[in-house]
């Protein structure tokens, strides 16, 4: 991680669970870290969790990533304050509880395409305009999903799973558009099985289900960040032992 040393990431959804560890792991390693949240109070509160010498490199900022008026405003803001985006966690992504098939649910269904498809592209979009300007060999990484690769017989996914089969093939797209542009930059599918977070609903989790932590997911993100130029860790996937999925 030494190479990003007082470089500046942003992460999206950054409030709690996996976007709140990677930005405090982040922090702690010593980069500018711009935390995008809708709650933006509990980004705050992160600072609580970091060390003295962290506590001035997280910086709370309330976007949200399913208005693109947010993302184009947020990302102006990083580039006057900080000077540009060098990383780029995709972390915010939703999920709401009905069937793809239930009648009057259009409203749940775009919210999930507009967080969990369209922010990911726009972040990624105005991320990489950053990084090009620049000459920057930056890195894009996306909190992907096992069910980014397989459709779970889970009730109340509906256009979930659909949502993280996008971002697979948008990892793919993306990696051919940044080496068709002649850049180094990296682009990174992480994809978690089920993980102890509150995108999980309460009423489907047991107490013997088998969940990952978020701290695990932080880790491989340090991890594929950590990697020497040459190597892109492409899809990166990480199942608690026990999941059925």
């Amino acid at each position: 991680m030494d190479r990003w040393v007082g470089k500046v990431a942003v992460v999206t959804g950054s409030s709690s669970g996996i976007g709140a560890a990677i930005a405090k792991d982040l922090a702690k390693a010593g980069m500018v870290v711009v935390g995008l949240a809708r709650r933006v109070e509990r980004v705050e509160a992160l600072k609580d969790d970091l060390p003295e010498s962290a506590k001035n490199l997280l910086h709370a900022v309330k976007c949200d990533v399913s208005k693109e008026e947010d993302i184009l405003k947020t990302f102006k803001w990083v580039e006057e304050k900080f000077g540009g985006v060098d990383v780029l966690i995709n972390n915010a992504g939703i999920l709401r509880q009905t069937d793809l098939l239930d009648a009057n649910n259009t409203q749940m269904l775009r919210e999930v395409v507009d967080t969990n498809v369209m922010g990911l592209v726009l972040c990624s979009r105005e991320a990489y305009q950053s990084m090009k300007k620049r000459s920057v060999d930056g890195h894009i990484v996306h909190i992907n999903s096992i069910a980014g690769h397989t459709v779970i017989n889970f009730p109340k996914l509906n256009i979930y799973s659909a949502s993280k089969h996008a971002v697979t093939a948008i990892t793919e797209t993306m990696r051919n558009e940044l080496r068709t542009a002649g850049t180094k930059i990296k682009v990174t599918s992480i994809s978690p099985g089920g993980v102890r977070t509150e995108i999980l609903p309460t009423d489907i989790v047991t107490s013997d289900m088998p969940l990952l932590e978020s701290e695990d997911i932080s880790e491989a993100v340090l991890y594929v960040l950590g990697t020497p130029p040459r190597v892109q860790v492409h899809e990166l996937m990480i199942k608690p032992v026990g999941e059925i999925f």
